[in-house]
């Protein structure tokens, strides 16, 4: 369009210089008639743009004369540009754009004429008036604008400003290159409100001022499209900012105001455009830096909930002083890092107030300036057992509370000793078991291996005979009672969380739970927290199959019959030919397989084996979007073997994970928390059936739960139906369970059994085909240093997960001003989340970490947001109805502690209080 308005120019010129006429002012451009030589179409736009001309300056002569004029603009942006405008502006919209001169307004409109004739008489003594008064002045000013137009040019260039819907593919007019009246992106300028560098976890904002190429402001709009880009200079993460164009006062419509809260220290990059083109200095890279130590954050690397020294030698451990969003902290050469620590170090079952031999003599920290961490040596010089506690600020650290069992050199060589030999035995004596405490104490030994740890009790005094077993892994636990004295025998308790605790006690305490502790790291690889488990699984397996090469294997499957042509392509392999690379062919299929046709051959397999769609694999609900567990109701079809080629494929996942790089293949299934917890020995309880079967949950475990049973006539048994409704069987719990009836006192054993039953032993045959099939690739003792929720993102991931998908899909329960609050800290805290903790949160609410193919949208039912009727409180969660319960806080910073620590020590959802 800019080069017709030229060409149109070009040729008006020739005109008026062949004719004396010409346009030497604004009004004579409102009063053009004849251009003989213009084209009839370019006339007529101009005679259109000049008549819009005359009923402005129009427009303004009548506010002139009632000492309006200064509102004149103002009414141009509500579009009353002629004197007909004025009869259809209502009066409140009069009143906010006038002021304290709407009085004057309202009576100048009512000695307007009614009649049309008498408005033309009007508008013609008005018209009069400009241009008797266009005589005495050289210039004219309108909107704004510098009156340009000395030529038909000027015209045509003011018919496209005053016009543009006639010239609507030009961006910027010909007025507008020639004066600079446009956005020029080199004129922009940008203030930063902070010092370089700055602080994480503070609301920084800065300001980005528009001008036009003439240097004059340029008031910023939604159409300039505008983009500001925060992200860091070495990584992905991008960081939401908040832009808001204008202002409040008239001299700010050319700014915008940036906003934005930086988390994660390092370099960040910021990018500003407008039409996809960065203004002058951008990118503009700045620094922000870690805050102060957060206790909340800051812990102990690797750490331990038993700690084992040795008398009078000294033992380090390391910490990392971290700030509140998990920065590792920095520190000037004015400041103190180990300003602020506190170790108390106290006897267990000693008085409270007591400290260890005399304050700090038994503990030092020096600070570590090459990795910024700070070491912790302990030197204890008695014997014994203490609790240790290390704080910073007076608060206790993450994981800074944890037992020391201090041991003489002589026990700690037995405990080298029996590490080495795998055959320990010691003499103990049994206090409470299985809800009984017993008045004359059981004799009991008490066996340690690599794998468990087992008591037996002596029958005739010599016959050993067990009497309970647990399994050496993470949930295992022991804790220590009484007064630590060597020279009598010492309490303690074992509890797995599963099975019925145990308390002993025994002269040879410590040593057994040094020998136990030096088991469980050794097996879990020295550290108890999820990341470092996983590296040291990764490293276990391959070190399992170092002498298994991963040369290509050729593999032809059929798309169309895709599980039984990969069962029958695999049955003679054995476990070298699973650690191959599979290099796979879809039959009638043109492609070589350089990666990609093997991923999506492991996302084809995994849908065919676990789609509750496909029957191998079934939810206890119908929803298809349950959690999925063997189907022991199949079509007589699926054998056992096909559990077993399950297992080995999640292990070839397992393992090609464990290979790292573009190796990594997901597990993509939503298993029940029953299944897995099978998988690494754990014992299933009642209250997996809130995620895995939340009918049954809703419909009959609640209720026994909350009512009272004496009357419910209730048995040990299990009644089964076929799909009908018709009884097939009666299945006794626990043995003669059809004659003993459930009391108060037992509806939690009766519930067990019946979790047992449904989720256990129903399903015995299909879970130990799995399991020979996953432990041809994978050991069982390397999946057992796992829980049940970390297993599954070991082996599913964290998955990808968007926030926008997340706010767009969900039900909210609530509208008080309080929870709307809550709210906004909720989505802030989502925001800033890391995978893990997405998929930690996933867990917790809907008890899996991995979402439906549709994202949240397909989540049933949706995902709900709800208030709880407490203040302070740890957040709850109701898997069944993938229901977020969010008590009130009084800040921020106390929600997103809670909500961090309920998904990552509560994620069973099993409502945490």
């Amino acid at each position: 369009m800019s080069e017709e308005i030229c060409s149109i120019a070009m040729t008006t010129m020739r005109s008026s210089d062949s004719n004396s006429s010409g346009i030497s002012s604004l009004v004579s451009s409102a009063t053009v008639e004849d251009l003989p030589e213009l084209h009839p179409a370019d006339e007529e736009r101009l005679q259109r743009a000049a008549r819009v001309l005359q009923q402005r300056l129009i427009l303004r002569q009548w506010l002139t004369e009632h000492n309006l004029q200064s509102h004149h603009h103002r009414l141009l942006q509500e579009d009353v540009t002629s004197l007909e405008d004025v009869y259809w502006l209502e009066d409140t919209r009069a009143k906010f754009l006038l002021g304290k001169d709407f009085q004057v307004w309202s009576m100048a409109r009512q000695g307007l004429p009614v009649s049309k004739e008498d408005l033309s008489s009007l508008k013609a003594d008005l018209w009069s008036a400009v241009v008797k008064s266009s005589h005495h002045q050289d210039a004219w000013t309108f909107g704004g604008m510098l009156v340009v137009s000395v030529s038909v040019a000027g015209l045509v260039t003011l018919a496209a400003m005053t016009q543009p819907s006639l010239a609507p593919e030009a961006k910027n007019s010909l007025l507008q290159y020639v004066t600079g009246k446009y956005l020029h992106s080199g004129n922009t300028k940008v203030t930063f409100h902070w010092n370089d560098p700055h602080p994480v976890g503070q609301s920084t904002s800065f300001i980005i001022t528009f001008f036009q190429r003439n240097g004059q402001p340029y008031p910023i709009c939604d159409t300039d499209r505008l983009s500001v880009d925060v992200c860091e200079c070495e990584g992905y993460r991008r960081v939401a900012s908040l832009v808001e164009l204008g202002g409040t006062e008239p001299d700010q419509g050319n700014q915008a105001v940036v906003k934005f809260t930086v988390r994660q220290s390092g370099q960040y990059r910021i990018s500003i455009l407008l039409t996809n083109k960065h203004i002058n200095g951008s990118p503009f890279i700045k620094t922000f830096l870690p805050g102060p130590p957060d206790p909340a954050k800051t812990g102990f690397v690797r750490p331990s909930s038993i700690v084992i020294c040795t008398s009078g030698v000294p033992h380090s451990l390391v910490l990392e002083p971290r700030d509140e969003f998990n920065n590792l902290c920095k520190f000037s050469e004015d400041e103190d890092p180990i300003k602020g620590y506190v170790v108390t170090v106290k006897p267990i079952g000693g008085p409270e107030t007591s400290e260890a031999t005399g304050g700090n003599s038994c503990w030092n920290l020096e600070h570590e300036k090459s990795s910024g961490r700070i070491l912790l040596s302990l030197t204890m010089p008695t014997e014994g057992c203490y609790r240790v506690q290390v704080a910073y600020a007076g608060i206790t650290l993450a994981n800074g509370t944890f037992e020391c069992v201090v041991l003489s050199a002589g026990d700690a060589a037995m405990v080298q000793k029996n590490v080495r030999n795998h055959n320990t035995c010691y003499d103990a004596r049994l206090v409470f078991f299985q809800g009984e405490r017993y008045l004359k104490p059981h004799k009991v030994q008490v066996y340690i291996s690599p794998k468990q740890l087992t008591i037996k009790e002596l029958v005739l005094k010599f016959i050993p005979k067990r009497l309970i077993t647990f399994r050496l892994c993470p949930s295992t636990k022991i804790h220590f009672l009484g007064e630590n004295n060597q020279t009598t025998s010492a309490s303690f308790i074992i509890d797995d969380g599963c099975q019925p605790k145990v308390e002993l006690t025994s002269r040879d305490r410590n040593v057994i739970a040094a020998t136990f502790t030096h088991f469980l790291l050794k097996n879990i690889g020295g550290s108890e927290t999820f990341k470092d488990k996983q590296e040291f699984f990764y490293q276990e397996v391959r070190k399992f199959h170092h002498k298994h090469y991963h040369d290509k294997l050729s593999m032809k499957v059929t798309r169309d019959n895709l599980l039984e042509t990969s069962l029958k392509a695999t049955r003679n392999f054995n476990v070298s030919d699973w650690c191959r690379n599979f290099e796979i062919t879809f039959q009638g299929e043109q492609g070589v397989d350089w990666g990609g046709l093997r991923r999506e051959w492991f996302q084809l397999i995994c849908a065919a084996l676990f789609d509750p769609k496909n029957l191998l694999f079934k939810g206890y609900s119908e929803n298809q979007q349950a959690l999925v567990h063997p189907n022991r109701k199949r079509p007589p079809n699926l054998k056992l073997k096909y559990f077993e080629f399950s297992g080995r494929v999640v292990g070839k996942c397992l393992y090609e994970s464990a290979l790292g790089g573009g190796y990594r293949q997901l597990v993509r299934a939503r298993f029940t928390r029953s299944f897995l917890a099978q998988l690494i020995g754990l014992r299933v309880h009642y209250k997996y059936f809130e995620q895995d079967d939340p009918d049954l949950y809703l419909s009959k475990v609640k209720y026994i739960l909350e009512h009272d049973v004496e009357d419910m006539d209730l048995y040990f048994v299990e009644e089964e139906y076929d799909p009908t409704g018709q009884p097939l069987k009666v299945v006794e719990l626990i043995p003669n369970g059809s004659k003993i009836k459930v009391h108060n006192s037992t509806k939690l054993q009766y519930l067990d059994a019946l979790a047992q039953y449904k989720l256990v032993t129903s399903l015995k045959d299909e879970v130990e085909a799995f399991l020979r099939g996953l432990n041809d690739l994978i050991p069982d003792n390397l999946l057992s240093i796992f829980d049940e929720n970390e297993l599954e993102l070991l082996m599913c991931g964290t998955g990808e997960y968007s926030v926008l998908d997340f706010r767009a899909h969900h039900i909210i329960n609530g509208t008080s001003a309080e929870f709307r609050r809550v709210l906004d800290w909720f989505w802030a805290a989502v925001s800033n989340f890391t995978r893990e903790e997405m998929a930690r949160l996933l867990q917790f609410t809907t008890g899996s970490s991995q979402l439906p193919p549709g994202g949240f949208k397909e989540l049933s039912p949706r995902f709900q947001l709800t208030p709880a009727p407490t203040f302070g409180n740890l957040p709850t969660a109701h898997t069944c109805f993938n229901q977020l319960c969010l008590p009130d806080y009084d800040n921020y910073e106390k929600f997103e502690k809670a909500l961090l620590i309920a998904i990552n020590e509560g994620t069973e959802g099993f409502g945490l209080i």
